[in-house]
């Protein structure tokens, strides 16, 4: 029992310092690697060189495919492109498989303690994430070490050898076996170490674990499709597309696992370089027999997984792809596109208000109250989503981006509350008794109205691209828009002092409605607070203004 427990615990550990190299490559240069992935699309080649790489850096192709899915579902990039990225992911790992390999048990204790040190001492800097890294590193070089000492004396034991004996010959069984292990350890290459540490203690013949690595190629390909299950159908696509040119590429490799026994193995020093040089021999044959195929199979599995029609009406969360959330840099991605679409439906709510106002539409005030709601779900899809994402796998650029992204959300729902109210008092105080505004009050009203739509509008270019420049002039705006305000408000007084009849009857809505148009364009307008203070372009009195506002909210 205790030698079982040692090689569960081995093999923990490897599976846990892969996890560790994988979060903090995608910490420190998350970004940039999706940056490198879009980029490479320009032909077939290039993409499935730039998978090769990210792959190495990530140490996961499932990390990989997961990136390129939702670049795909996010209209980034091709189907047949994000294909060919998956041919040279998977050939990244079986050269990770090939450098872990080799002898370099020494490197274990000098990646552990200088990424202790560096994690400890720096651990909110990139160095410190660079620590993180090489901790993972370390474990996993330590893990293989001790995977090879807990097996010996456990498959030493007659039973045990008798349970794998029985795997001898049957290549199906070890197929299946092998793809359980990859989707248990969420990590092919874990597996394909393990077993090549395996082969080299004798514990398992070479032929079954040259089966158990076609099934941790297979398994690879099955846990991408299982992770994105609920997830949109172009990012499913991918996952399909990259599945069934694996299963195809054990079909057709399969049977000559037997030639390799006989006229490779012989040349090749131990039973590990057998093994993961097999590894490797797979992915680079799969991959440059079949990057031909990537539009054929692209457009197969377009016919397997139809993109449904989705009707312009609907206003459900669109980018909020659960299989993002592992790789936190492409969630926050997701969920600052899907604050947009939030934004978008307040852009509709407000434009519509103005012809609620000129036309007395009842129906389409109904309509738009009704979206107050959709605005509501959203704010509550996009909060809960970025819950979910790790703020300890998040750098600091990804921190602060969090933090925007579920400020702007905020102040998109209050806006959409804000509207709601508004319509709420024009039916009531406006189309129902069938009052009208005066010439004079409308103009003004008018003119708030296409300065607060173009405001809103700059805003979400604020929040988009971050410019320091555009947040300047929104906070500008906020300044201009206060004095109309005030101006409009002693214009109307004045028309009252001269007993215009019309301003009289609308004079409670007249005031209610251009002071619910500065409290807007305030919600507005504290979208550029975060980017200059960031850019420590704040003036002093505006971050007391600033930080009072985030205490009042």
């Amino acid at each position: 029992m205790k030698h079982l427990l040692n090689l569960l615990a081995a093999v923990a550990l490897l599976v846990w310092g892969t996890h560790l190299v994988r979060t903090g490559v995608l910490r420190v240069f998350g970004a940039n690697l999706r940056k490198i992935l879009v980029q490479s699309m320009r032909n077939r080649f290039t993409a499935a060189l730039s998978g090769i790489g990210v792959t190495a850096l990530v140490q996961s192709s499932t990390a990989t495919s997961l990136m390129t899915s939702s670049f795909v579902g996010q209209g980034l990039v091709t189907l047949p492109a994000a294909l060919a990225v998956m041919r040279g992911a998977d050939v990244g790992t079986a050269l990770i498989s090939v450098l872990f390999s080799a002898d370099l048990s020494w490197l274990s204790p000098m990646f552990i303690f200088v990424g202790v040190v560096l994690f400890i001492s720096r651990s909110a800097s990139v160095a410190g994430r660079v620590g993180r890294v090489l901790i993972g590193l370390g474990l996993m070089l330590l893990a293989l070490q001790l995977v090879v000492e807990a097996t010996e004396p456990l498959f030493s034991a007659p039973a045990v050898r008798v349970l794998l004996a029985s795997l001898n010959s049957d290549v199906l069984l070890e197929i299946t076996i092998g793809a359980v292990l990859a989707i248990v350890a969420y990590s092919s290459l874990a597996v394909v170490l393990l077993v090549a540490a395996m082969a080299s203690s004798n514990v398992v013949p070479l032929d079954v674990a040259l089966g158990l690595v076609l099934g941790a190629n297979l398994g690879s390909g099955l846990l991408a499709v299982l992770t994105t299950a609920k997830s949109a159908v172009p990012v499913r696509q991918v996952t399909v597309g990259n599945l069934l040119f694996k299963a195809l590429g054990v079909a057709i490799l399969a049977p000559f696992v037997g030639l390799w026994l006989r006229h490779v193995q012989p040349h090749v020093p131990n039973a590990t370089h057998g093994v993961v040089l097999f590894h490797l021999a797979f992915n680079v044959l799969i991959s440059l027999g079949f990057i031909g195929l990537t539009q054929w199979v692209a457009t197969l599995v377009t016919k397997m997984l139809p993109v449904p029609p989705v009707p312009a009406s609907s206003m459900r969360p669109h980018h909020l792809d659960p299989s993002a959330l592992s790789t936190p840099s492409l969630a926050i991605s997701n969920a600052a596109r899907e604050a947009l679409h939030q934004a978008d439906v307040v852009e509709t709510m407000l434009i519509g208000t103005l012809d609620v106002i000129r036309h007395n539409d009842l129906r389409l005030a109904q309509e738009l109250r009704q979206l107050d709601d959709t605005v509501d779900e959203l704010y509550s899809a996009i909060k809960y989503y970025m819950t979910r994402i790790s703020r300890e796998a998040l750098g600091e650029e990804e921190s602060r981006r969090w933090t925007d992204i579920i400020s702007f959300t905020i102040n998109m729902e209050q806006i959409g509350d804000i509207i709601e109210r508004v319509i709420i008092d024009i039916e009531d105080k406006k189309i129902k008794p069938q009052r009208n505004f005066s010439e004079a009050g409308m103009a003004e009203i008018v003119e708030l109205h296409g300065r607060l739509v173009a405001n809103l509008r700059l805003s979400m270019s604020v929040f988009l691209n971050g410019n320091v420049r555009d947040a300047q002039r929104l906070l500008e705006e906020k300044a201009r828009f206060r004095d109309l305000e005030r101006a409009y408000a002693t214009t109307h007084l004045d028309r009252l002092s001269d007993r215009t009849t019309l301003s009289m009857e609308t004079s409670s809505l007249h005031i209610d409605l251009i002071s619910d148009l500065k409290r807007i364009n305030s919600h507005i307008c504290s979208i550029a607070y975060p980017i200059l203070e960031s850019a420590g372009a704040l003036a002093p009195s505006r971050l007391r203004e600033s930080r009072l506002g985030k205490i009042e909210g």
